[in-house]
């Protein structure tokens, strides 16, 4: 394929920008720490220490970024810390310079081993790191501490929650921002998965930093071994996440291929689709869930032809009548279903062939993803490998079809799509 694909995010002006703003603010808070001296060094290095070795340990979770709930929980937690034993809490600087330092430590080891990082995440950890420690040292009296009394708890356990929250809502700001450059999403609806993946894990490492913080603040040194104890579990339930969505993935994928191997399709055609089919779902600003059955109902679309009698000539479906291309998406959708974890995704294959005029355009309950396969196998047939047609060609035939055969919303978001300059 020349072009980009569409499912991975590409390196763009916001990650310079993030990256320049990271490095920026972590020599300003560097600099004004060597001037003023770094206070209670035992807890610096703790949590430090935490840090680089969240850092280190970090993996991929989505194909979106990488995940490092140790170091995030360990950075918010020094972020929100105030011992009753510390004379001079971490003022904001110090709270940045230890992160970003421990943070260049962390990401080192990675570098050298060749495992894949990204810096760009690591910067805005800094950031969201460095937005939650101004806010909690803004409402936060310096000689407010953990002294054992609700007095003093209620209002710490409310500027941590405060601190924590601004972290999030920086980094969901930055995330949808990224995601608006990558994939040519909808602001809005980038910003609403940033902010539901901030409510399901971000959320979870913010108040695993919380409990860090109170942990170390009562117990002493003593408290982050202990509180490590259900990071460490947090970490393995990422991992084992991470884990099986790959297998998932590449499940599917494999699958996929079945229909080149039998020349029903040619090489590489369903991943083709999917890639178009996941760009347009971007552009359309579909929910993280419903992208990933746009996916895999693109890779899955052609399953059914297996049980035809003949191949399509050349793999183009297209050249064989309505009825034989019905007839494949049903028996597609009923073998997706005995999966039994699908249906979704068998719902949006049996429809994906259906004209647009006979279908969603008189029953809305049919998904728009069916509509999404539908014009991108379309494309991809008239532009894939060795089809010759043009894009401009391919689009001009494919509007010929706007209302009958095709949905005018998709077909809209593909001339979107195309005129970005997507290629296969």
């Amino acid at each position: 394929m020349n072009g980009p694909d569409a499912t991975e995010p590409r390196w763009l002006s916001s990650g310079f920008v993030i990256v320049f703003a990271g490095g920026v603010l972590g020599l300003a808070a560097l600099s004004m720490t060597v001037r003023r001296g770094v206070t209670e060094w035992p807890y610096a290095l703790t949590f430090g220490f935490l840090v680089a070795i969240g850092e280190m340990v970090q993996f991929r979770v989505d194909r979106n970024r990488n995940r490092a709930p140790i170091a995030t929980s360990a950075a918010l937690g020094y972020a929100v810390l105030r011992p009753p034993e510390v004379a001079i809490p971490p003022d904001v600087a110090q709270i940045i310079a230890v992160v970003g330092l421990a943070t260049l430590a962390g990401v080192l080891p990675r570098m050298i081993a060749g495992l894949r990082w990204d810096v760009v995440v690591s910067c805005r950890r800094v950031l969201s790191v460095a937005c939650a420690a101004a806010v909690f040292a803004a409402v936060t009296p310096s000689d407010l501490y953990w002294s054992g009394s609700w007095r003093h708890a209620i209002p710490l356990t409310g500027a941590m929650l405060l601190a924590v929250l601004s972290a999030a809502t920086i980094d969901a700001l930055v995330g949808a921002g990224q995601a608006t450059e990558r994939f040519n999403q909808p602001f809005p609806a980038a910003l609403r998965d940033e902010v539901v993946m901030a409510a399901r894990i971000g959320m979870a490492m913010g108040i695993s930093g919380i409990l860090l913080a109170i942990g170390t603040s009562l117990l002493g040194l003593w408290g982050p071994p202990l509180v490590l104890v259900p990071l460490l579990l947090t970490q393995f339930a990422f991992r084992r996440f991470a884990s099986a969505q790959r297998t998932y993935r590449t499940t599917m994928r494999s699958m996929a291929r079945s229909t080149e191997i039998a020349g029903f399709s040619s090489p590489g055609q369903n991943a083709r689709t999917a890639q178009l089919a996941v760009a347009m779902g971007h552009d359309l600003g579909l929910r993280p869930a419903r992208m990933e059955a746009l996916e895999y109902a693109a890779l899955l679309s052609g399953v059914g032809q297996l049980a035809l009698a003949d191949p399509s000539p050349g793999g183009t479906s297209l050249l064989r009548s309505r009825e034989e291309r019905q007839q494949a998406a049903e028996i597609g959708a009923s073998i997706i279903e005995r999966s039994g974890v699908l249906d979704h995704v068998a719902e949006i294959v049996r429809h994906s062939n259906d004209p647009y005029r006979l279908g969603r355009a008189n029953n809305p309950n049919i998904p728009v993803e069916s509509g999404i396969v539908n014009v991108a196998l379309a494309y991809e047939q008239l532009v894939g490998e060795g089809s010759g047609q043009s894009p401009a060609k391919a689009m001009e035939n494919i509007g010929l079809g706007i209302g009958a055969e095709y949905d005018p919303v998709v077909v809209e978001s593909l001339r979107r799509v195309i005129g970005r300059g997507f290629q296969f």
